[in-house]
């Protein structure tokens, strides 16, 4: 009789409680040794409380943690990382100023007085080569990074501390095809060499690769762990959400009207050079390109976040030259920025301010807020949202991600904007956010708001858009009507092959 595997990872009865929330209730957790694990469900289903309560950032308020089949107590996250725990969370922990090798190995580089300098940069080019990427300069600093580049250093920092049970929170989130290939490559590796890895992710297609198992979580609740080749995906989205996935993009009336917005010959910088495109009252429209093609900085200089070098907006008939995302939303043009946590929110401020920031003129009088008709635009933003929380006045991190980001959109909307610029509107939001934000973005559009939409998922830029402007290192390269909206033929402008 072969002897029983012990468990590399086992939490059960897993409780914790927040400010009148229940976040995980007899939660249970078993990976084991050499295997790729996935935790699923939706947001605030309590995925990331339990990874925090395993990495030693949280403590439980009931239940057990095991590691290798031995109970464990953590006080603190480097108690977690000496025990061989390293979690690469979905907001990244770089320090920014540092170069990519200090990054890389910053536990070395705390720890010494005198740094060989030489040897640091070589150590770090190796692990980057290591994982398909020595392409990117061990000595540039890490916010001189793409996303995608920062999400990467992220991953080697973890691997240079030798870690035997290694959590991905959305590692995929900010990477192109190719880079997700080679960091599949990496991690079927280290599932080789015995690593345990708990993927978080809700990109399906991904969990259904490269997963072994699954555990979904539900409300803070587990629901089942199963194996990956005995479930489909439209089973295990019923357990997450209880509804399949075919009305994952929710049918729309089109009803377009005049040209709201317009860009002629927009450049900025080196990076995009005369891209033009208009948006229609009634329309989504779609701005499609692989990382680094020119999309964000073409919209951020547009609205006047970053400076325009050159071209042209015109909105309402007029032209007009931006100087601000505060100007912008004054005329009626609001944004929403792909970096939720550092830009989208103010997560330690609470719910309510987080919507009327954008609206103090109106709700005030003679510089005095009045509060009661301060909650009347927060209440009315909150169930048109369908925001998930206990009151406003909590602070905005206590949401989950997908109720932060429907936040985001509130506070744009309470500055009674007109167009809207969504970048990354979904990024590392759950399965069932996604279609409430789709919700909310029809209804949006149905109401003759424009809507100009940034993403790097395919399939979304198919399913909700009327439109699509396919951009290729920084120039407009396409303009594809609804007819034209294929996998292939999106993929081939952005790539240069059509």
């Amino acid at each position: 009789m072969e002897p029983e595997t012990i468990c590399r990872v086992e939490m059960s009865g897993i409780c914790k409680h927040f400010e009148g929330v229940q976040a995980l209730n007899e939660v249970r957790l078993s990976v084991l040794p050499g295997e790729i694990h996935a935790l699923v469900g939706e947001n605030g289903a309590g995925k990331s409380t339990l990874i925090r309560i395993l990495s030693g950032v949280l403590a439980a308020d009931k239940g057990e943690v095991k590691i290798d089949g031995k109970p464990v107590h953590f006080s603190d996250p480097k108690a977690g990382i000496l025990a061989g725990i390293s979690v690469i969370y979905q907001e990244f922990a770089l320090v920014q100023h540092l170069s990519v090798a200090e990054n890389i190995l910053l536990d070395e580089f705390r720890s010494k007085k005198i740094v060989n300098w030489k040897k640091m940069h070589g150590k770090a080019k190796q692990i980057l080569e290591e994982l398909g990427f020595g392409d990117i300069p061990v000595s540039a600093k890490a916010s001189d990074l793409p996303v995608a580049y920062q999400q990467v250093v992220e991953i080697c920092k973890a691997l240079s501390r030798n870690a035997s049970i290694l959590v991905l929170d959305e590692p995929t989130a900010v990477m192109t095809n190719k880079e997700v290939e080679k960091l599949f490559g990496l991690l079927n590796g280290l599932r080789d060499k015995g690593v345990s890895i708990i993927y978080v992710s809700h990109r399906l297609d991904e969990v259904f690769r490269i997963c072994d198992r699954i555990t979904v979580l539900k409300d803070g609740q587990y629901v089942t762990t199963v194996d990956t080749a005995d479930i489909d995906k439209n089973k295990l989205v019923s357990l997450m959400i209880g509804r399949d996935l075919s009305n994952f993009f929710p049918p729309r009336e089109s009803d377009i009207g005049e040209v709201a917005l317009e860009a002629k010959n927009i450049s900025v910088g080196n990076a995009v050079r005369d891209i033009s495109f208009n948006v229609r009252e009634g329309e989504i429209l779609g701005l499609f390109g692989l990382v680094g093609a020119g999309r964000t900085e073409c919209v951020r200089a547009m609205l006047g976040i970053d400076k325009l070098k050159g071209g042209q907006v015109t909105f309402g008939g007029e032209a007009v030259r931006l100087t601000s995302a505060k100007d912008a939303y004054s005329r009626g043009i609001g944004f929403l920025p792909e970096d939720r946590k550092n830009q989208g929110v103010l997560l330690r401020r609470p719910i309510y301010q987080n919507i009327t920031i954008s609206c103090l003129k109106v709700l005030s009088t003679l510089g005095v807020i009045r509060k009661k008709r301060e909650f009347a635009v927060v209440n009315k933003y909150i169930a048109e949202m369908a925001i998930k929380t206990a009151t406003p006045l909590n602070n905005a991190e206590s949401l989950s991600g997908g109720n932060q980001q429907k936040l985001a959109i509130a506070k744009i909307l309470a500055a009674d904007t007109k167009v809207l610029f969504l970048d990354e509107p979904t990024r590392g939001v759950d399965v069932g956010a996604k279609i409430e934000i789709f919700k909310i973005i029809n209804e949006l559009v149905s109401r003759k708001y424009a809507v100009v939409m940034i993403s790097s998922e395919m399939a979304e830029i198919i399913g909700m858009c009327d439109r699509v402007v396919v951009i290729r290192e920084g120039r407009d390269v396409a303009e594809l009507g609804k007819d034209q909206l294929t996998e292939l033929n999106i993929i081939q402008y952005a790539m240069g092959v059509q």
